[in-house]
């Protein structure tokens, strides 16, 4: 719509009758936030006509920046033919036949089922209950156990939260007592003496652990992000991802790669679980389906699984009121078109990424910068005051966050998580503009060394 109201008004507006997500609500009531009022290409604009350079793709989720005409244009068309109706009591819709159908041709051979959500916590939750209806319906109902990592994120509902594996989460509900967290692997946090190869292998060998004292006939799957994303762009040692492999291939569990996050491009293949060569029965999606521009998520079901529920019958006594919408889904198609029929994915795994990970590289230079850790289009700058110790720059992750404010002030969106500034850029973005993010965020480190008693 047409901003019809000033800043001022909608700011008063928004701190008296929005709650926002993941906010502080007694702080944001009082001094409030940042209205965002455009965006085109790789740029937001705020209600005052400033101009901010995403490099979070949004959250995530605009991969191809936000000028895509042709994502909105399928689903203004789709609003005009079909503007809803639900997939319950046996029924579909064009867009949501036709979208499962591209998915399954784009995913591993053995992925021919797609279950439709809203969201990536409502997939996960899904997952949970795919999960137990197959080992009910084998005869194994004892299987109920899930095993998650520390510092994952999996989702905000209640189940998904539970997944996940953030401390601030659990402490403000309930958890389920059937899921169970091992360790990350974060190497430059818990590695301690172990070179990355060892320590990539203890990680994964917590699974393994896990599994023996809970009991195989207990535990039903493991989730896992490829990358574990906003728990501060966690990318595994390369001796991870072979050793769960292993230890998942012995034992009767299933695997959820939850690519949210890493799926459609984001680590230069389709998927990460492409990336990095495991083999999940169970795939969570949403974010980069539609980029962004709709919400939509789902559950990718290998035959393993499916095979198991179309055998057995009986209802699967689970549904959301817009599964497989046909404007999200609309707008699904169009952005597969876009990453099959242009050369958008070529380009940003062949030329962008590479690039992007070399200017970031240059940062290791800089006093506060304990490590950059990057892989396709996914990045973090963890900052330190003693580098080879890797002693933080300041309690409570304070100067990260200073960091972050600089960068946004100077007209750069990034996060930060813990004491890592965290990056998603869009694959649409120029290399110049790698330059511009690097520049910004060089000069926000400077002012955080600065600010936090360090020399530059």
């Amino acid at each position: 719509m047409t901003a019809t109201l000033d800043t001022a008004t909608l700011k008063q507006l928004d701190q008296a009758h929005h709650f926002h997500p993941f906010t502080d609500f007694h702080d944001y009531a009082a001094h409030g936030g940042r209205i965002i009022s455009r965006a085109e290409h790789v740029y937001i604009y705020d209600s005052d006509g400033n101009r901010i350079q995403d490099a979070m793709s949004g959250l995530w989720c605009c991969n191809l920046g936000y000028s895509q005409s042709h994502i909105k244009e399928a689903v203004a068309a789709q609003l005009n033919e079909l503007p809803f109706y639900n997939n319950f009591f046996k029924c579909s819709n064009q867009p949501a036949v036709e979208l499962a159908s591209k998915l399954c041709q784009l995913s591993a051979e053995r992925f021919q089922h797609v279950f439709f959500t809203n969201s990536g916590s409502e997939a996960n939750d899904t997952q949970i209950k795919l999960v137990h209806r197959y080992f009910d319906l084998l005869g194994k109902p004892n299987k109920k156990h899930i095993i998650s990592r520390k510092n994952a994120y999996h989702g905000s509902t209640i189940a998904a939260s539970s997944l996940g594996g953030m401390s601030a989460m659990h402490q403000q509900t309930m958890g389920l007592n059937y899921i169970h967290h091992i360790n990350q692997p974060h190497w430059f946090e818990n590695g301690g003496e172990l070179s990355e190869h060892d320590y990539g292998l203890l990680a994964a060998r917590e699974l393994e652990t896990a599994i023996d004292t809970l009991g195989e006939d207990q535990v039903a799957a493991f989730i896992a992000e490829p990358i574990q994303g906003a728990g501060g762009v966690i990318i595994p040692p390369d001796s991870y991802w072979p050793e769960v492999r292993r230890i998942l291939e012995e034992r009767d569990i299933l695997f959820i790669s939850d690519e949210v996050i890493c799926g459609f491009g984001r680590t230069g293949n389709w998927f990460g679980c492409d990336t990095y060569g495991t083999s999940p029965d169970l795939i969570t999606f949403a974010k980069g389906v539609t980029n962004g521009y709709m919400p939509l998520g789902g559950s990718l079901i290998s035959d393993k699984v499916a095979d198991v529920l179309l055998a057995q019958g009986g209802e699967f006594a689970h549904g959301l009121t817009y599964s497989g919408h046909p404007a999200s889904c609309a707008a699904g198609l169009a952005t597969m078109a876009l990453y099959e029929n242009t050369d958008i994915l070529e380009k940003s795994s062949q030329t962008l990424a590479p690039y992007f990970a070399s200017r970031l590289q240059e940062l290791v230079e800089h006093p506060i910068v304990g490590q950059v850790r990057c892989k396709g289009l996914v990045a973090a700058v963890e900052l330190v005051r003693d580098k080879q110790a890797r002693i933080r720059l300041a309690p409570d992750s304070a100067a990260a966050v200073f960091c972050r404010d600089q960068a946004i002030s100077a007209g750069l969106m990034v996060r930060q998580t813990g004491d890592a500034m965290i990056m998603s850029p869009p694959y649409v973005t120029e290399l110049g503009e790698v330059d511009q993010l690097i520049n910004t965020l060089s000069m926000a480190l400077d002012k955080t060394a600065k600010e936090f008693g360090m020399s530059c």
